[in-house]
């Protein structure tokens, strides 16, 4: 299993230069750049154009500025800097990037603590009312966006009487030092992002959960176990739920970058402070060593979750082996 971990974290490194020049061409090829602000305003001159380019680096040639960006990464951890900002970009996105994973596992372990029970119920209670109003739930939450979600829950707030339903916290607790009335006003605050972002995921799991268990409660394993004796909850939890789990376990890793890119229209309906809206702007304002990093971070999530995955498949599952 070590051996197999380290071939796998080695074969990341050239797939995320490539997916690095990708993400370097990609950015480059869109129309306009970030001067075209300064060449339409005219109280800036040319030569103020030439020099503010000059000191961007946006005069030397394409393939020279992804070398040297390359080379800020791996000898320095720099990461480029940020037109918009003024400030390097490591330091912007790790401003934002405790909330993006915070948000992200968070979403992630309540989908699947809410999903995986739903789906075995409505697996193994397919013909009753119930179980029909389950399912029915979760066509409506799949084909209902995110961000719309997020509305709906802003405005019953509003009319029940709230009033701070934006954000993670409350004005007077944004800068606030950390306090059991701080994490309390998180909580308040909590479970908005939490149904909106989460709901959607809550469903598709449960779709997913519930067909595979269908599908596993036919096998003939779980027939023996029955014909054994072997009482009811142990067969399904000790055979079929286990077996049942292990697609679910390898769609994990697909998940965690989604929850970032996935989400930045309901993150900017609710104003979140994830990595998710910044990249929606750093797309609209054109900066582009912010989105460049962004787009890599994302696809190294995607690698991450998808070792995880593989590495928690190998540890639920006997019969997986990677030597």
């Amino acid at each position: 299993m070590l051996s197999y971990t380290v071939r796998r974290i080695l074969g990341m490194i050239p797939t995320l230069l490539l997916i690095s020049v990708v993400c370097f061409t990609v950015i480059n090829l869109q129309p306009g750049s970030f001067l075209d602000q300064y060449l339409e305003d005219p109280r800036v001159t040319k030569e103020t154009v030439q020099s503010i380019t000059r000191q961007l680096g946006l005069d030397q040639p394409l393939w020279v500025q992804y070398l040297t960006w390359m080379k800020g990464i791996v000898t320095q951890g720099d990461f480029g800097y940020s037109f918009v900002n003024g400030r390097p970009v490591s330091s912007l996105i790790w401003e934002r990037l405790g909330w993006t994973v915070f948000l992200a596992l968070l979403t992630l372990l309540v989908s699947w603590v809410i999903a995986v029970p739903l789906g075995i119920y409505t697996a193994l209670n397919r013909y009753t009312k119930r179980s029909a109003a389950l399912n029915f739930f979760g066509y409506v939450s799949l084909a209902t966006p995110d961000f719309l979600v997020a509305l709906l829950l802003i405005a019953l707030v509003l009319k029940w009487g709230g009033s701070n339903v934006g954000g993670l916290f409350s004005p007077q607790f944004i800068d606030a030092p950390w306090s059991a009335a701080k994490v309390l006003d998180l909580l308040n605050h909590l479970w908005i992002p939490m149904i909106a972002i989460g709901l959607e995921g809550v469903a598709g799991l449960m779709r997913q959960m519930r067909a595979s268990m269908l599908d596993v409660v036919g096998q003939d394993y779980v027939r023996t176990a029955r014909a054994k004796g072997l009482a009811e909850r142990r067969v399904l939890w000790k055979h079929a739920v286990r077996n049942a789990v292990n697609p679910l376990i390898s769609l994990a890793g697909l998940s965690l970058p989604s929850l970032i890119s996935g989400t930045i229209i309901a993150s900017i309906v609710l104003n979140l402070p994830t990595i998710g809206p910044f990249l929606y702007d750093s797309l609209l304002n054109k900066d582009q060593y912010v989105a460049m990093t962004l787009l890599l971070f994302s696809a190294l999530l995607l690698l991450i979750g998808n070792l995880l995955s593989d590495l928690a498949l190998a540890w639920a599952d006997p019969r997986v082996r990677f030597e």
